[in-house]
């Protein structure tokens, strides 16, 4: 299994708008067992994005799907950078076989 967990920031007054465009057609990403997006109650622009693929290639791949691509370059001019981002090796746990 491959994992990803990522601190995006919003532009100023947009992370409800990015969230909205990132929850955007999560259900057609082949080999994703696991896409959440949460708000950071701390950062008002901040958005935290945990992932969990059956591997690192069907995340790859997901980047090249065209809903995919469709979102990154609506979700671009939201976005004022990355803080962090983590790749991990999930291993179990509540939704995960």
């Amino acid at each position: 299994m491959f994992g990803l967990i990522v601190k995006m920031r919003s532009q100023p007054g947009k992370r409800d708008e990015l969230i909205a465009l990132l929850l955007r057609s999560t259900d057609a990403m082949p080999g994703c067992l696991n896409y959440v997006v949460a708000r950071d109650l701390a950062d008002l622009d901040a958005i935290w994005i945990s992932e969990v693929w059956d591997g690192e290639a069907s995340h790859k791949a997901s980047l090249s799907l065209p809903e995919v691509q469709a979102t990154i370059a609506e979700a671009r001019p939201l976005i004022a950078g990355f803080d962090s981002s983590v790749r991990t090796e999930p291993v179990g746990g509540v939704g995960i076989s």
